[in-house]
């Protein structure tokens, strides 16, 4: 199998499995039991948290551990909107948004909120002097992503930060960093980042996991309310097994970032290559930005007719994010591609356990589908 739909998700690292599997059948207490179980399974968590706010170079106590990058995506941009409605309902986000951010953000709107959505250039780049001038005096939210789930754009979070921190003090800024973490080092507080979030199964955890930064002295109004877990900001039993392999994974992936960038890295420019020398009629969406995603069309071959014939052969790719479920890519139409380019699009996606083989797998699928397809 020749799986590269890294950026829809990741398979499971064996280490955070195991240590799933620990947790379910050997540290199964509740973490809020006050028996030996239930302050051994507290202690894990603690530990847990610890990791995860390592990868974010932030305090533990500043992570609440949710269901996912959408959870967390909601309780931010939920929870910023409702703190600051008083001062004013002016929303920015950008036209190439990830689906939990866009409809968070269209929910807003329909309560009496005002959303700006940046327009992008053909790169997929939204530039600082575009942020800037859609600030508003009643500018509460900035919601920004920091790679793109679709073509790779890294964004200039940094400027736009200090831009908002400096022109609107009191608004909130969000970063969607669900497709950055361990592909660019986050650094939230040099980023003037009061929410940032993250999951775990584009790094190797099982799905279902997740966490939201949430800078000390933020204090938004809880999501989902109950027992008060987490500190009170997301009621429920914590997931644990989940909590722990997501900790694992973010260890791993730490330890071995560097090398991990460089594989990838290398893996790109060999399918560079390979599409230039096999392919040269197919058209590149996604410009400099991260190289663990790829984004090509590839001209009278339907994407979803391409998938089919790569999927005979064992190849895995996409047709663009997984949640668009074989929508049109709002992402691609942004950037301004036509309806051909859109629809002959696909997403290829590293993760660090890819080889040369995988590329030469797809590099024949994507010759044999064009030879039947094209005309």
């Amino acid at each position: 199998m020749h799986y590269l739909d890294n950026a829809a998700t990741t398979r499971v690292l064996p280490e955070a499995a195991q240590a799933a599997l620990t947790v379910m059948t050997e540290g199964f207490g509740n973490p809020s039991s006050q028996h030996r179980l239930g302050i051994q399974a507290g202690k894990l968590l603690k530990q847990s948290r610890e990791a995860i706010a390592a990868a974010l170079g932030v305090q533990a106590g500043e992570i609440t551990f949710t269901s996912g990058g959408t959870e967390a995506i909601n309780t931010a941009i939920f929870g910023a909107a409702y703190k600051n409605r008083h001062i004013g309902r002016h929303i920015i986000i950008t036209a190439i948004e990830h689906a939990a951010v866009r409809n968070a953000a269209a929910r807003l709107q329909a309560e009496g909120f005002t959303v700006t959505a940046l327009q992008p250039d053909a790169n997929g780049q939204i530039s600082v002097d575009t942020f800037a001038d859609a600030l508003r005096n009643d500018t509460v939210l900035a919601s920004i992503m920091l790679v793109n789930n679709e073509v790779g754009t890294i964004l200039p979070v940094e400027e736009m930060g200090r831009l908002l921190h400096s022109r609107c003090p009191k608004a909130l800024f969000h970063i969607d960093a669900v497709q950055g973490l361990f592909r660019v080092p986050l650094t939230p507080q040099k980023w003037n980042c009061q929410l940032m979030s993250v999951s775990g199964h584009k790094i190797g955890a099982p799905k279902g996991i997740g966490a939201l930064y949430m800078q000390k002295g933020t204090n938004l109004r809880p999501y989902i309310v109950g027992g008060g877990q987490e500190n009170g900001m997301r009621s429920g039993t914590e997931p644990l097994p989940g909590i722990a392999a997501f900790a694992k994974a973010c260890r791993i992936r730490s330890n071995a970032m560097h090398a991990d960038n460089q594989h990838i890295a290398a893996l790109h420019q060999y399918l560079q290559q390979q599409i230039t020398a096999e392919l040269p009629w197919a058209e590149w969406n996604s410009a400099e930005g991260v190289p663990h995603i790829a984004n090509l069309s590839f001209p009278g071959c339907k994407s979803e007719v391409m998938l089919r014939v790569l999927e005979g052969d064992e190849v895995y790719v996409s047709a663009g994010s997984a949640c668009s479920r074989g929508k049109e890519s709002p992402v691609l139409k942004a950037i301004g591609l036509g309806k051909e380019r859109i629809d002959s699009a696909l997403r290829i996606s590293f993760a660090p356990w890819n080889t040369k083989e995988d590329i030469d797998a797809l590099i024949a699928g994507l010759k044999k589908g064009a030879a039947m397809l094209r005309r």
